[in-house]
């Protein structure tokens, strides 16, 4: 039997086998009118891939799921293919960029494009990491490709196959050219992919976003067809009316309580505006915001709190502790309107530490935050001393992610605000 690719077109995963194979010579047919949502759900499709994921291959000697795994089984159909590169290192090489392409392209364009294509829900501030992430990839490639055409040796390989196809929803859908033009050798990089003759075969013309799709908002249900709706479906004789018993006493709606940190005494500083002056300082850091936030900061209504990571050996992969740093900014987000932090990655090789720097509202740590978001007991909590010049300036660094910091290099940096 022929090896059938169970898929629907316009699939960016199903682009990598199917590119695989017009550069290895294999014939690979593509289901026709695969629908999503019904054949995926069939018997059928689920004794392939009990999770119904497309794309999924079928072969002679059973089926492959899991899109890089599906275009290895057909590149390896050809004998020394060089689309695995042509030696030891080139081969490892060819792996560490296929896994760059899915730990660190594809999830960080996925968590940018899917939410305000109404596939997930929409998070701002998971937005705001996605974007982080993505930029911070993309800079480390354009420096790889600054004098490079293919990421491995001379040739395409299927690390340039699995990337150029992870790439493609993002300069297709939402990364416009003001976003791409500051990763030019990637600009490059992409636009010479697509236009090799077996990449557009497959993938066809592409066109760059011209703007980022809105957030999708759910439409609210049209009331006034639904009243006309009604008055075709009415009976012609009324109905009874139906006798609903009243309860035995109706409680008046309990008032939410109040946020204790909203019950203490005013403070001179606004937070808002710290914040603003934070983001809108571009030039002259140190003069502008550093001055303006020591300007700012009351400590009878603010304190501020270093955070230490308590477990660094953990923090042996980059991506996987930057992620822990996104996901506990994330989980901050019931606190936004009290708080300003800075988490900082510190090292240029494993394990890396993770620091932090917080103000919050009122003198504590506040306890809502403490037994809400579990992250908060993985780090050890020092309260600044402000009078003491050292810790002072401590928080100033922080807040302007000063490198080197510490003597160490930084490998990143986010923000919450």
């Amino acid at each position: 039997m022929a090896l059938v690719l169970h898929s629907g077109p316009g699939n960016k995963n199903a682009f990598k086998a199917l590119i695989a194979a017009e550069y290895s010579g294999v014939k690979v047919e593509l289901t026709k009118n695969f629908e999503m949502g019904v054949s995926n759900k069939t018997p059928e499709f689920l004794k392939m891939n009990p999770l119904g994921k497309v794309p999924v291959l079928e072969t002679p000697d059973g089926a492959v799921f899991e899109s890089n795994a599906i275009a290895r089984y057909v590149a390896r159909l050809k004998d020394d293919n060089p689309l695995f590169g042509s030696s030891r290192i080139e081969k490892a090489h060819v792996e560490q960029w296929i896994d760059f392409a899915a730990t660190e392209i594809d999830s960080s364009v996925s968590w940018y494009l899917y939410p305000r294509l109404g596939f997930m829900p929409y998070v701002q501030t998971t937005e705001e990491t996605a974007i982080a992430s993505l930029k911070r990839a993309l800079g480390s490639l354009n420096t790889h490709l600054t004098s490079k055409t293919f990421l491995v040796g001379h040739s395409i390989t299927l690390a340039d196959i699995v990337l150029t196809c992870n790439l493609y929803p993002g300069f297709a859908n939402i990364l416009t050219k003001k976003f791409t033009s500051d990763f030019p050798h990637v600009e490059r990089y992409f636009w010479t992919m697509v236009n090799q003759p077996n990449f557009k075969k497959i993938i066809g013309d592409v066109k760059q976003a011209e703007s980022v799709p809105p957030v999708q908002k759910k439409a609210a249900p049209p009331k006034e067809a639904k009243a006309k709706d009604a008055k075709k479906e009415a009976p012609k004789e009324a109905p009874k009316p139906k006798v609903v018993e009243a309860p035995a006493e109706e409680e008046a709606p309990k008032p939410k309580p109040k946020n204790p940190l909203d019950l203490l005494p005013p403070s001179k500083m606004i937070l808002d505006d710290w914040k603003r002056l934070y983001s809108n300082t571009k030039t002259n850091f140190r003069e502008v915001a550093i001055k303006g936030f020591w300007d700012m900061y009351d400590p009878e209504g603010y304190s501020l709190w270093f955070c230490d990571y308590k477990y660094n050996d953990e923090n042996t992969v980059s991506f996987v502790t930057m992620n822990k740093v996104g996901g506990f900014l994330q989980r901050m987000d019931l606190c936004r309107k009290y708080a300003f932090g800075k988490m900082l990655v510190i090292g240029s090789e494993p394990p890396f530490k993770l620091k932090g720097l917080w103000l919050f509202r009122g003198q504590e740590v506040p306890k809502f935050v403490m037994d809400e978001v579990y992250d908060m007991e993985l780090y050890e909590w020092t309260k600044v001393d402000i009078t003491d010049e050292a810790q002072k300036e401590r928080v100033s660094a922080m807040i302007e992610d000063q490198e080197p910091f510490e003597g160490e290099a930084l490998l990143d940096a986010k923000c919450f605000k």
